[in-house]
């Protein structure tokens, strides 16, 4: 998390009423502090976090958690402003925690933090009910602001690459995958060599190097590495179910 100074734009929120896209707006009176619980499986994240925000006279961090279990606990008990949710926790998801946590309380401000920033991650937390998604490459003043836009406006999601993302949702553009080419990539995800590939599609080796290629091609990769970043980006291919940051 880069703790530069630079303001977030491009933000655009949905749904909630008017005005409530105003991330310099806050839902706490004046004067009072805006509370927030980090919930990250890396510690040097959730210091990263905290220190952003103890910056910020207008924030309180009330409390941090590692897991699913111990977030969910925590919020009940410590009944935050804020909660700022990692994607990917060593005992489930953060979608998940997100729903549970919408659906325990409708004035929850809720901020999906992720290094996975696709698509499917987007609209994810817009489904779980998050009320905004920031990349963990972010500035992290960007990470304040969208607690700010989250307090404010609990229900009015909002994420910097929001607008982008539904246009490529309704006008996609990316490359059309063969059924074979899907699993190709699959495969290839999994870590499996041209071998491997060949033996669990019952194809000869130079047939499974042909449709690597084609999928190389269509991808506009040149080799395994970039063709997974593509996918991923492009939101051909879930990230891995991993505790990566």
């Amino acid at each position: 998390m880069s703790p530069t100074t630079s303001s977030p734009s491009g933000s655009t929120p949905t749904g909630g009423t008017a005005g409530s896209s105003n991330p310099q707006s806050s839902a706490a009176p004046a004067g009072a502090q805006t509370t927030v619980l980090l919930v990250d499986d890396h510690d040097l994240i959730r210091q990263g976090l905290r220190h952003a925000f103890e910056r910020d006279p207008g924030f309180r961090v009330l409390g941090e958690a590692a897991s699913v279990a111990d977030a969910l606990a925590k919020a009940a008990d410590l009944r935050p402003d804020v909660v700022i949710m990692d994607l990917r926790l060593p005992d489930g998801s953060g979608l998940d925690a997100t729903r549970s946590l919408r659906s325990s309380r409708a004035d929850l401000g809720i901020v999906v933090l992720t290094m996975y920033a696709g698509d499917d991650q987007l609209f994810g937390a817009l489904e779980a009910g998050a009320s905004a998604f920031v990349p963990k490459n972010a500035p992290a003043d960007e990470v304040v602001a969208a607690a700010r836009h989250a307090a404010s406006s609990p229900n009015a999601f909002t994420a910097s690459d929001l607008a982008e993302a539904m246009k490529r949702r309704l006008t996609p553009s990316g490359p059309h995958l063969s059924p074979r080419e899907s699993q190709v990539l699959r495969l290839l995800a999994d870590g499996m060599s041209v071998a491997g590939i060949a033996k669990q599609l019952y194809v000869s080796e130079s047939t499974a190097k042909t449709h690597i290629s084609k999928l190389y091609e269509k991808l506009g990769a040149g080799n395994r590495a970039q063709a997974l970043m593509t996918a991923l980006r492009l939101g051909l291919l879930e990230a891995p179910n991993s505790n990566n940051v």
